[in-house]
């Protein structure tokens, strides 16, 4: 049965009592596994799906909308739910009774409630519990270790959950408010970079598993650790790729150099190659979408190892900005007048050298532009 919110009682001390499963429970169900349901739920089982959502006030159909967006499956009639899934129903439906959201958004933020903690949820079993409920002694069974440290664990992974999502939103909502105008706020201006190991497929055929499974840790850990301390934001990861955004293409361009770098200083790890764009990107649900993505993994795909392909928006923002010249050529100008006159000359970050033109499926013809970074004396690096 993996309807959430399902569980056993709880004592009024905040302890749940790990006695066997319930009445309303399926005999073939383990009973520790009940027992481990019911400490996290904290809640006894007394509803069917049609009891919960009449005791809510909402209509089947929509109770069975919002429990599929979550990602919860259909479980017919069975009693397997609490007080907590009529709460649930009940708070949505009352956002969309009081007109602060449509039902359709209420579903979605059902949606991507359900699929970013499934996800955590997932992680935190498969590498975070798994390894902290070791059996310590012979004869201790894996369930006789892991009840006690879940109901340890469980206040504090909660309030420090709530916590991260209180900043993540605090930061959201700040961009928000920055947004130039209300179109702003759904379809903006970000550079967009995708970042891809190479030779990946190759590698799945040669390495085991755990190894396998060790380097893809490593890559999106590290990926995560630089895209965040530069001020991007990770939208995902793909095994063997990472999709970020930034605010403005600096930010973008030194956070993908810094990935080239990182990695290739790491003798585990392949070669990696990056492709940025910069344009109109529409935001849904925490993901990206549109043409300035599509143009940004189709240059990932043609660029060369440990490199760094732009598109022309892209590097057009950088020497709007001043972070990268026009051309060296001009580099050159400026610092020969700056020299001239007394005065610094222009400090760069980045250059920019035109690749070749080609024509990308379903993009038209694109020209790269190979990113690089400049040396402390003003010229390219090599």
């Amino acid at each position: 049965m993996t309807v959430d919110d399902t569980g056993s009682g709880a004592d009024g001390g905040g302890r749940v009592d790990p006695e066997p499963a319930p009445d309303s429970a399926d005999p073939g169900e383990d009973p520790l596994a009940l027992r481990l349901e019911g400490l996290i739920l904290g809640a006894e089982r007394r509803y069917t799906p049609f009891q919960a959502a009449r005791s809510a006030g909402v209509s089947m159909e929509l109770a069975s909308r919002f429990w599929r967006a979550m990602g919860f499956a259909d479980i017919g009639q069975a009693k397997a739910l609490t007080e907590a899934d009529v709460l649930a129903l009940r708070r949505l439906a009352g956002l969309v009774e009081a007109g602060l959201l449509s039902e359709a958004m209420a579903v979605q933020v059902a949606r991507s409630t359900g699929q970013t903690t499934a996800r955590l949820a997932e992680w935190q079993i498969d590498s975070f519990l798994e390894g902290l409920t070791e059996p310590p002694e012979p004869g201790m069974t894996r369930t006789e270790v892991t009840y006690p440290i879940v109901e340890l664990l469980l206040p504090e992974l909660q309030e420090f959950l709530v916590y991260v999502w209180r900043r993540q939103l605090a930061a959201s909502a700040g961009r928000v408010v920055q947004a130039g105008d209300d179109e702003e706020m759904v379809d903006r201006r970000l550079a967009v970079g995708f970042a891809d190991l190479v030779g990946f497929t190759r590698l799945t055929r040669r390495m085991e598993e755990e190894e396998l499974g060790e380097l893809v840790e490593a890559f999106e850990t590290t990926s995560a650790d630089l895209v965040a301390a530069r001020g991007g934001r990770l939208i995902k990861t793909l095994g063997d790729e990472v999709l970020y955004a930034a605010d403005d293409a600096g930010t973008a361009a030194e956070i993908a150099l810094l990935l080239v770098e990182t990695m290739a200083n790491d003798e585990t790890m392949p070669e990696l190659r990056v492709g940025i764009a910069f344009g109109t990107v529409t935001t849904r649900m925490g993901d990206v979408f549109g043409t300035t993505v599509n143009l940004a993994s189709r240059l990932t795909s043609i660029a060369p190892k440990d490199a760094v392909l732009v598109d022309t928006a892209f590097a057009e923002e950088l020497i709007r900005t001043g972070d990268a010249p026009a051309s060296e050529a001009a580099a050159a100008e400026e610092t020969a007048a700056a020299e001239k006159e007394g005065e610094e000359p222009p400090a760069y970050r980045f250059a920019l050298q035109p690749m070749w033109q080609r024509p990308v499926r379903g993009l038209g013809v694109v020209e790269p532009w190979l990113l690089t970074r400049r040396g402390a004396g003003g010229g390219e690096s090599s």
